[in-house]
Parts: structure tokens; sequence; C-alpha cells
């Protein structure tokens, strides 16, 4: 198994982790904001059991049916993700909404926030190994596995200043106001998620940097060609594809023109 498996098999296992604690937070203080927090977790467990499918399925070798690989299930991984966070977000927005008709005081709100808080940093330490991981690997799944981590931390701590806030004013209904926003935060995620992946499905081009980057090496190693033209290059998941128009002389021979095509 390699690494970025193994990493989307430890993501399964913090998720888990985490949805227990969070929803153990829920359950002592009956919080609507803290609620919110527990169901991103839940979509963070689909993420992540979606990351390690299209992970293994992106890295199975090319067949009849997939002459170029299978690739691109990070990227159908990643927009999944993205809509499993936008219909989160939609969720949490109907709670809160729920809750600032009828808003009601929460129950032990320091040890809710004290358990909280205890996910909130796993789910930051985690979220750094995941996009560096992702980033090194190129794992498009594992990286946006990891900013859905990064933006659960936000709302998380957001959620807990917005209890603490409840707690200090006693203004019962500031805990639906927390979670209204905490689903705003989500919905915004969710959208970057789709935007960032969808250029994968529809055959983006590299960043200028990476295109630089495929021209320089082409040119150093064209020696003896005459010109190198029309290249184009697109980027599906770890895998990098690349065309061009390599121009010999005509009176060099097939076998020394394939050696510049190797090299």
């Amino acid at each position: 198994m390699n690494l970025s498996r193994k990493i989307a098999f430890g993501s399964l296992a913090i998720s888990l982790a985490v949805l227990v604690i969070k929803g153990f937070a829920y359950w002592l203080t009956g919080s609507v904001a803290l609620f919110s927090d527990a169901l991103e977790s839940v979509i963070n467990v689909a993420t992540a059991i979606a990351a390690v499918i299209a992970i293994r399925y992106a890295q199975m070798p090319p067949d009849r049916e997939h002459p170029y690989g299978h690739h691109k299930a990070e990227y159908l991984s990643a927009i999944i993700v993205g809509a499993l966070i936008i219909v989160a977000g939609v969720t949490i927005l109907k709670e809160a909404y729920e809750g600032f008709l009828a808003p009601k005081p929460i129950d032990a709100p320091l040890l809710g926030i004290a358990v909280s808080s205890i996910a909130t940093v796993m789910n930051a330490a985690w979220s750094y190994v995941l996009i560096r991981t992702g980033r090194s690997q190129r794992s498009p799944a594992l990286v946006s596995d990891g900013k859905h981590l990064l933006a659960d931390v936000v709302t998380s701590v957001g959620v807990v200043v917005g209890v603490g806030l409840v707690v200090i004013t006693g203004i019962h209904v500031l805990d639906s106001v927390i979670a209204a926003l905490v689903a705003l935060h989500v919905l915004w995620s969710g959208w970057e998620v789709i935007q960032e992946n969808s250029g994968g499905l529809l055959d983006a081009a590299p960043p200028e940097e990476e295109l630089k980057q495929i021209n320089d090496i082409i040119s150093e190693h064209s020696v003896e060609a005459i010109e190198v033209h029309g290249v184009r290059a697109r980027n599906a998941g770890s895998a990098t594809f690349i065309d061009f128009h390599l121009v010999v002389p005509g009176a060099m021979t097939v076998a020394r023109s394939h050696a510049i095509c190797d090299r």
C-alpha cells in the first residue's frame, strides 16, 4: 500500500474519532452550533471514504476501456466531496433557522467546549498532514479532504467562541446565529472545492510555472532537432500528459529521430 492510500485510511480513522468526540460534545450541551460542527464531521467521514475509494481506483493501471489510466477518479471524488459539503451547509442552515425561532439554553457549556476543542486540535494537525502529503503526491482527493478539514477547524473555532459568548452574555439566540455563520462558511468551502477540481475534469492546462518547466526540459533534451512547437499539457491527478511537434532534419534517420524523442 503506497503513502497516499495509507494517509487516506488514516484520514478515515481520524474523521471517525472526531465525529464521536463532537457528537459527545453536542450530546452534553444540546447546542445548535455544536450540532452544526458535529454534522460537518459526518461529511468528513463521507469525504474520507470517497478519498479512499478514489485513490485506490486512480492507481489502477490503464486497461482497454481506459487506455489513459484512471487518474481523473480523484477529481470526480473531490467534486462529490464539494457537493456533500454544500448539502451539509444547507442542513446546518436549516437547523440554525429552527433554533433561531425557538432558542434553548445550553447545558454544560464549558465541558462541551473542552471536548469539542480536543477534536479541533486533532483536525488541525491532520489537515496539515493531508494537504502537505496530497501536494507532494499530487493527489487532488487528499488535498480537497485536507482543505475541508481545515475549513472544519475554522468553523469549530468559531463555534467555540460563539458558545462562549452565549455563556457570557446569556443571549441564547447567539447559538443559532453562530450556527448560521458556520453554515455560510461551509457552503463557501464546498463551492471552492468544486471550483478547484472542475478544471481537472475539463483537461485544464497546468499552471504557467509548470508549463515553463516542461518547455525548458523539452528544449534541453531536443538537441539535434530543428525546433519544437505546439507544446500542450494537461494534469490528470498524479500524471501529466504532454504532446508536441518535433521537427528534425529531412536527412536524419528514423532511428536517430526516435532517440531524440526517447530523450
